[in-house]
């Protein structure tokens, strides 16, 4: 007798437990969003590395003309990216998106030339200095370190540096 009121109460404890489980648990609450913006020059890359966080095929890639808004979905948030072209005609026009941006991801091909790497270097300290984005946390992607002339941020720094001095004399 003892048993059997051991075994329905735990038999008791263990449907209500599922019962909770299954029906009273509602929906999981919503993930934070961020609002970024996503910017570099043609070619650096910004487009198939948003397709890749977005688990998209890397096929078929094509440059952004204009702007293009991914949802990228982590774990614990959600990345609103929108992605600005980065052909001469467009980046003049890169300010005008860059209202409500709480990050920005400047892209860097780092096997480009020099002369691209420094039309680069001058795009992000424009950015750096725009008073939108100055206070804002700012992630500098080298891209294409696969390629055997890739070169790292602060090889790119350093190069541009020289190339700055070599000018002023």
């Amino acid at each position: 007798r003892n048993i059997c009121k051991k075994v329905t109460s735990s038999f008791c404890v263990f449907s209500w437990q599922c019962f909770r489980a299954l029906c009273c648990k509602g929906p999981p609450p919503p993930r934070p969003e961020y609002d970024l913006v996503c910017i570099g020059l043609t070619g650096s890359g910004k487009t198939s590395l948003l397709s890749q966080l977005c688990s998209e095929s890397p096929e078929n890639i094509v440059s952004t003309t204009g702007f293009s808004i991914k949802a990228v979905p982590f774990q614990n948030a959600i990345l609103n990216v929108k992605e600005l072209g980065g052909a001469d005609n467009i980046r003049k026009y890169w300010s005008r998106y860059y209202q409500g941006s709480q990050g920005v991801i400047f892209v860097l091909d780092s096997a480009s030339s020099e002369d691209d790497l420094e039309t680069a270097r001058n795009e992000l300290h424009s950015a750096l200095q725009h008073p939108q984005l100055c206070t804002l946390p700012f992630l500098i992607l080298a891209n294409h370190q696969d390629k055997p002339a890739a070169r790292s941020v602060q090889e790119a720094n350093s190069k541009g540096e020289k190339m700055k001095r070599k000018r002023a004399n």
